[in-house]
């Protein structure tokens, strides 16, 4: 294929020596859903190194596309927003802090654990939850959640949310524990991956229990024993394997469920980039493998997951039957 022909191009971090298996998970799922759609032959896969984002932004350039995917990484999303060059339309598959500002052109779609918020924060509300703590620790994607959360349960109608600081060391369960005993909260969010979460969950047993995708792991079936009845955001590529909206897409067992979300992201970054091959659509609305897909104004494709929960060691559609 020459150059020009190209419609598509794919920029991630393939030569990257920590990035290059997650790179790769989402170049399979892109492709697989561009030979699903018989497009391959309109896209260009562009692989960089470490620092090597803004020459593979270049190469996309000369060749003319219409959009550009990517970059995957944040810190190339930074270095590409730094500098002042015009771009394609591009379908950033990450996103920048919040107060920083995306260059003209520029979307994102991203696997960012703000996403899981508001279908948790909905759904508690829907099941009577009236107040809730949410127990999580010092790490970013922990702050960043329980941020995300606290915003959507006051636009669902909550009031001021709980939080407790999890510790697994001795000392800090004991203060959990203590923090839950005199906690009046009608549900708790584990805003904790699975193996933390997992620990928490067995001090928080009086109220209804819910968490964020990352509680969704390979788990040892004592784990998973600690984990059951818990209700999580997952992507449907996950949640609902067998949902029509995937039918016709090529499914594969990438190793861990970390992989097969990038992978589904991959799936869905395609189906946006073809949207946005015309420019800016008036409206988007896909049921996409990571979720439900809308655009809103500030050029970010908005993702909202399913929920889950663990059932008898498996994972399953909170909603199916028992």
């Amino acid at each position: 294929m020459a150059p020009g022909d190209a419609t598509i191009a794919l920029v991630l971090p393939l030569e990257s020596p920590d990035f290059a298996r997650v790179a790769a998970a989402v170049r399979d799922g892109f492709l697989a859903a561009a030979g699903a759609a018989k497009a391959t032959d309109r896209c260009r896969v562009i692989g960089h190194g470490d620092q090597g984002v803004l020459g593979a932004f270049e190469a996309a350039r000369s060749m003319g596309v219409a959009v550009v995917v990517g970059p995957l990484l944040r810190d190339d999303l930074r270095a590409l927003a730094a500098v002042n060059v015009p771009l394609p339309v591009t379908l950033a598959l990450n996103q920048l802090d919040d107060a920083a500002t995306l260059p003209p052109l520029v979307y994102t779609l991203a696997l960012s654990v703000d996403g899981d918020a508001r279908p948790l924060a909905q759904r508690m509300r829907g099941n009577g939850a009236t107040s809730v703590v949410v127990i999580g620790n010092d790490t970013p994607i922990s702050k960043r959640f329980a941020a995300a959360f606290g915003g959507e349960w006051l636009l669902a109608g909550g009031g001021p949310v709980e939080s407790v600081r999890f510790d697994p060391r001795p000392d800090g369960l004991t203060a959990l524990r203590g923090a839950l005993a005199r906690s009046n909260a009608s549900a708790a969010v584990l805003a904790l991956d699975g193996q933390d979460a997992a620990i928490a969950r067995n001090f928080a047993l009086r109220v209804p229990v819910y968490g964020l995708s990352l509680v969704n792991q390979s788990h040892a079936p004592a784990v998973l024993a600690d984990l059951e009845g818990l209700q999580f955001v997952e992507i449907p590529w996950l949640a609902r394997p067998d949902d029509r909206a995937f039918a016709k897409l090529p499914r594969r067992d990438m190793g861990n469920t970390v992989l097969d979300r990038l992978y589904a992201l991959g799936l869905d970054a395609f189906a946006v980039a073809q949207a946005l091959v015309h420019g800016a659509p008036e409206r988007l609305d896909i049921d996409g493998a990571t979720g439900r897909l809308t655009l809103t104004g500030g050029r970010h494709v908005e993702r909202e997951g399913v929920l889950a929960v663990f059932r008898g060691g498996q994972v399953v559609p909170a909603d199916a039957a028992r």
